[in-house]
């Protein structure tokens, strides 16, 4: 396959692709989390972590602090547990040595997240080389609350059509499973 077209294989995912790794993930390295109530990353961090997600924030900034009461890491290196997705919430540019350091992980990830408007391809390209799942350009929060239905709460239409019952939570705020 040549650069271009595995290039072309990041501009679309499945719903079941993304479905499938939603389900499968438990374990969650957020890499640029910040503790920030406005900035994204914190916004993520929180709707992870309260949909059942074990998320370990990573910014060497506030390592040693907490994040909506998770212990922030230094690094993917000091992260205590091996975790199924390495979550990139910083620039393109820094995607390239963030998947470095997940690969260099004794026990790497098999799904690395980079979010919306962060794309390197290089990056993506030398992570499935070792048999990593690479989704680009796309927040896992954003694709939960559209494959659950929770974001047509807000009147977001989320492409998809059902009548089966939804399934709920089973304890706290009221919100949906996938």
């Amino acid at each position: 396959m040549d650069t271009q077209s595995a290039a072309a294989e990041h501009d679309y995912y499945s719903d079941d692709l993304i479905r499938e790794i939603l389900k499968r993930v438990k374990t969650i390295a957020l890499v640029g989390a910040s503790n920030n109530p406005a900035r994204p990353s914190f916004i993520v961090t929180k709707y992870l972590s309260e949909r059942g997600f074990k998320v370990l924030p990573v910014n060497p900034g506030l390592a040693g602090q907490t994040i909506v009461g998770l212990p922030v890491y230094r690094s993917l290196a000091d992260l205590p547990e091996p975790v199924d997705m390495v979550e990139i919430f910083r620039n393109s540019e820094a995607a390239g040595g963030i998947t470095d350091e997940a690969l260099a992980m004794p026990t790497p990830s098999s799904v690395i997240w980079m979010q919306l408007g962060v794309r390197n391809d290089a990056a993506a390209a030398k992570a499935e080389a070792q048999g990593i799942r690479v989704i680009m350009n796309r927040c896992p929060k954003i694709e939960y609350g559209r494959l659950s239905g929770e974001i047509g709460w807000q009147g977001i239409n989320s492409r998809i059509l059902s009548s089966k019952k939804p399934k709920m939570a089973l304890k706290g705020v009221q919100k949906r499973t996938i």
